[in-house]
């Protein structure tokens, strides 16, 4: 029977930022080097790394690794944070007998085999969402970026709505799930929905009513805590920061980078239009929903609807219209080198695109594994040398 205690309000006073800062989440899996499925290695990993370490922690499941930056100041500052980290991360998963992984979903191993981690919050969770948590077996990336207050992260929320089904599309990378083809270029978003508190944001029309909705959400027993709102963009009190979810886990550190430019610049943008007083053409939340189904479905194949024009626009040609209206932002927030990497992911395959191009090729998703993981060792030992 669900609980019918009364609990208490949650302090969600916003920690307001003056700058732009940055922190950035990867969650990467850990697979066996043999039969490159997840491997239950978090706890090793983690003792493996220097006492007291709280950047790299176990996540829902044993076969993933979290890796926190620390806050930004830049993007090349999130690229200095995430490479060292990674280096030493990788080198604990070699020595705990596993490797990483980058992508938004494992190809092939079963989601009701994962082990959960020993923490009472991961154990709570599955004890109230049964296998709707159990299936949690995703990985994406999130990226914080500080604005000034609760009201102000709200409105850029509402105003990232038209954009998000590129970012989706940008990122998609979880094409199989339990050994099929999933249809989908983005497995990852669908099953990060079905949770009571995940997908799309609600419309708010304030940082009060965001309050409202989060204690209500938590005294009605739907979620246990605030760390259960999952949507897809969402305030973090405690940081003071727009925080936007809706990455897949990309295929490199490059790619990371590219997609965090453009979170800061796109927030930073919506921020100054807000304080102008730039009227927003409103996006119907249906639209929202379509676009999104759509950049799941396709990836960067994907047409999205112009919410102004109701045209379809092909993403590839978004995304560089995009990148042309931030680069004023880019020279001004010194991210000019990691937006122009935007480019660079037009013209090359998706992630998910790479993922279904080597199953044809090979018709061994174990195979498709071992050569991505063969290629994220070398981009590892590239950074390693730089």
């Amino acid at each position: 029977m669900p609980s019918t205690e009364q609990r208490e309000a949650v302090d969600l006073t916003f920690h307001g930022n003056k700058r732009p800062t940055l922190g950035v989440e990867l969650e990467l899996q850990l697979i066996d080097p043999e039969t490159m499925a997840l491997k239950s290695a978090i706890l090793d990993v983690v003792d493996r790394l220097p006492e007291g370490c709280e950047w790299a922690k176990p996540e829902l499941m044993q076969s993933y690794l979290e890796i926190n930056t620390g806050v930004c100041a830049d993007v090349a500052e999130v690229g200095r944070d995430l490479t060292k980290k990674l280096l030493a991360v990788d080198k604990a998963a070699t020595a705990s007998g596993a490797d990483l992984f980058w992508a938004g979903s494992h190809p092939f191993s079963l989601w009701m085999e994962q082990e959960i981690s020993p923490s009472e919050r991961y154990h709570k969770l599955v004890e109230k969402m049964q296998d709707t948590a159990r299936r949690i077996v995703t990985f994406g990336m999130h990226v914080h970026v500080g604005v000034e207050s609760g009201d102000k992260a709200i409105m850029i929320i509402d105003r990232m709505m038209r954009y998000i089904a590129t970012f989706l599309a940008l990122s998609a990378n979880s094409p199989f799930w339990v050994g099929r083809n999933t249809g989908l270029h983005s497995q990852r978003c669908k099953i990060m929905e079905q949770l009571p508190a995940a997908g799309i944001p609600p419309f708010l029309r304030n940082y009060s009513e965001y309050c409202w909705v989060v204690n209500h959400s938590i005294q009605a027993g739907t979620i246990n805590s605030i760390q259960e709102v999952w949507w897809d963009v969402r305030p973090h009190p405690r940081y003071g920061t727009v925080e936007v979810r809706i990455f897949d886990l990309p295929p490199n550190l490059e790619d990371v980078l590219a997609l965090t430019a453009l979170t800061q610049c796109l927030v930073q943008a919506l921020s100054e239009q807000i304080d102008e007083g730039v009227y927003q053409y409103d996006i119907h939340p249906i639209m929202v929903r379509q676009n999104k189904w759509k950049a799941c479905r396709y990836g960067m194949r994907a047409e999205l609807i112009d919410p102004v024009t109701h045209n379809p626009i092909p993403v590839r040609d978004l995304v560089f219209h995009l990148y042309e209206k931030l680069k004023p932002y880019a020279e001004r927030l010194g991210c000019t080198r990691e937006l122009g990497r935007l480019l660079g992911m037009l013209e090359r395959s998706s992630g998910a695109e790479k993922q279904l191009a080597l199953y044809d090729a090979t018709g061994d998703l174990a195979e498709v594994v071992r050569r991505l993981v063969r290629e994220q060792k070398e981009d590892l030992a590239r950074l390693a040398k730089s």
